[in-house]
């Protein structure tokens, strides 16, 4: 399992990546990307479209099954990374390149962790 420094995680497998105190990027681990295994399709919000905390606001599907992908914070959706809906793939290649979507307006962050309290959990599952 490969994780990455700068991050912040949730415990169903979403990472964050902060670029100011109310704007982040958003997408899934690499855990996550390799428990599910290749990705077929993924299903994005719209720009706009507001976040909460702790609800879904994706899924991706894999030769396996789909499954919802949770907002780690709330915010608008300000960006979608639109390269992922012709090319659901890329998330397996780099799960750390491919992110979902760019919130901004951040006005909540759920139960993050760092780096080291992630793979600690993992490693509990």
């Amino acid at each position: 399992m490969e994780t990455k420094s700068g991050l912040f995680y949730a415990k169903s497998h979403e990472w964050v990546q902060f670029l100011d105190d109310t704007t982040a990027l958003v997408g899934i681990s690499d855990h996550a990307q390799h428990e599910l295994g290749d990705l077929v399709f993924v299903n994005l919000p719209e720009a706009g479209d507001v976040l909460t905390a702790g609800e879904m606001f994706a899924d991706v599907e894999s030769v396996k099954a789909v499954s919802d992908v949770y907002a780690p914070v709330s915010g608008t959706v300000a960006e979608i990374n639109e390269t992922l809906l012709d090319e659901p793939e890329t998330i397996n290649q780099s799960a750390y390149d491919a992110w979902f979507v760019k919130v901004e307006n951040i006005t909540e962050r759920g139960e993050l962790m760092d780096e080291d309290e992630y793979i600690a959990y993992c490693e509990t599952l």
